[in-house]
């Protein structure tokens, strides 16, 4: 069977994509070795952040540098392999992260954010997905107060970018969460446009049970090969987890693979500067003593605590490793031990805490838009720790310009060209 599009990926960003399609009248099938929301989008914040109009810049500070070399923070840890096998992107990233530049990647970055809770609630309502998803906001908490000026700073010019927050004392947190230790917080920021979601692999699923309801089609196989034949049509090889073989052709191809899209691209020519950031959760069980409403991010430590369905979720920040290095349990560790002075976390949920890792670009920006080589090949990955954030908007976006319609925002700042792809 001959498809209009097969859809490679099957987190929030690939199944959007193939749900925007499909229901714009597009026959697509879903690639994944896995099935949808149960890779990189399973382990998340759970949150729709409407305020993260900054993309996470390289320190450009020496200070801040030295502060990272002796790998033992909670938000930031590397490996040295990682280092060198990225060096090149790394490079380019801390190249990317100077004040001239970072000022007009903001302002193009934002123009993606701005769509991000409405183009998710329309999938929301037509999925019937409104109990996954707290409208409520969340808070950022703060421990000194030169940390907390400058993100005042940040916060009043995101409100000119559409963002509402509200600043809280400790007295404000300790009345919206009762059960949490503020004694070492000076304040935080209460972002109020953003969404919380209580199960984000769930929340995956559920689009992609929409997309099947409009007789989209969903197939767990790793992809071995995506060649075009002489007559332009795809045609995508795979092998299912009973080590068969099978063939897929379609008009277009889209690669929404998360971090291993490289691994796909690469064989066709294209060559990215993408490097993947890796991320541990653990849940805990909930009880009257740990009981919570919000997610609450301790920003100057770089974790984050959340309510999820699964009991209480413990974020840690960001470690640089390769893809399939092993896990390395120490960051979750250290942050464990702080997060336990400030909510009582007991009983863990899981034996062995997760981890996944996020597609990063040197730019901070996604890669979307079409292939420069290939005609009706596109690329859709690259949105870091916001592709659970942006999925929805990239799935429109990706629609509108497989079926050459205007564009709702400027893709131009996301072309794959500006890497020379």
């Amino acid at each position: 069977m001959q498809y209009d599009v097969i859809v490679i990926g099957s987190g929030m960003v690939g199944t959007s994509i193939a749900w925007h399609l499909q229901k714009n009248n597009s026959k697509v099938l879903v690639l994944d070795k896995k099935a949808p929301g149960e890779e990189t989008s399973y382990g998340n914040a759970g949150l729709i952040q409407r305020e993260a109009v900054y993309p996470k810049a390289f320190p450009r500070q020496m200070s801040e540098i030295l502060n990272v070399l002796p790998n033992t923070r909670t938000d930031i840890r590397y490996r040295w392999s990682a280092l060198f096998n990225y060096q090149s992107a790394l490079y380019q990233y801390w190249t990317n992260s100077t004040p001239n530049k970072l000022t007009k990647i903001e302002d193009e970055w934002a123009t993606l954010i701005e769509h991000c809770t409405s183009e998710h609630d329309v999938m929301i309502q037509a999925s019937g997905a409104d109990d996954l998803v707290r409208k409520g906001g969340w808070f950022e908490i703060y421990r000194t107060q030169e940390k907390f000026d400058y993100a005042i700073k940040l916060a009043e010019r995101a409100a000119s970018k559409g963002v509402q927050y509200k600043l809280l004392t400790p007295e404000e947190l300790k009345a919206y969460e009762p059960n949490v230790n503020f004694d070492e917080f000076i304040g935080g920021i209460h972002w109020q446009n953003s969404w919380q979601v209580k199960n984000p692999s769930r929340l995956v699923k559920t689009y992609a049970k929409s997309f099947e309801a409009m007789q989209g089609e969903i197939k767990q196989a790793n992809v071995k090969t995506i060649e075009q034949n002489d007559e332009g049509i795809w045609q995508v090889t795979v092998e299912n987890n009973s080590g068969e073989m099978a063939t897929y052709t379609s008009n277009h191809v889209v690669i929404a693979a998360g971090p291993w899209s490289t691994e796909l691209t690469r064989p066709l020519g294209y060559d990215f500067p993408l490097f993947p950031m890796r991320g541990y959760h653990q849940h805990f069980k909930v009880d009257e003593a740990n009981r919570i409403g919000h997610s609450l991010f301790d920003a100057e430590k770089g974790y984050l605590m959340g309510p999820m369905d699964q009991g209480i979720r413990i974020t840690t920040g960001a470690e640089m490793t390769t893809l399939n290095a092993p896990k390395n349990f120490g960051q979750l560790e250290a942050v464990l031990k702080i997060a336990k002075n400030v909510l009582p976390l007991e009983e863990a949920v899981e034996s062995e805490a997760w981890c996944g890792s996020r597609p990063c670009m040197s730019d901070m920006k996604p890669v979307i838009g079409p292939a420069a080589r290939h005609p009706n090949l596109w690329f859709a990955f690259g949105h870091a720790h916001q592709g659970f954030t942006l999925g929805p908007a990239t799935g429109r976006l990706v629609q509108e310009m497989i079926n050459d319609k205007p564009l709702y925002v400027d893709a131009t700042p996301f072309s794959a060209q500006r890497f020379g792809n």
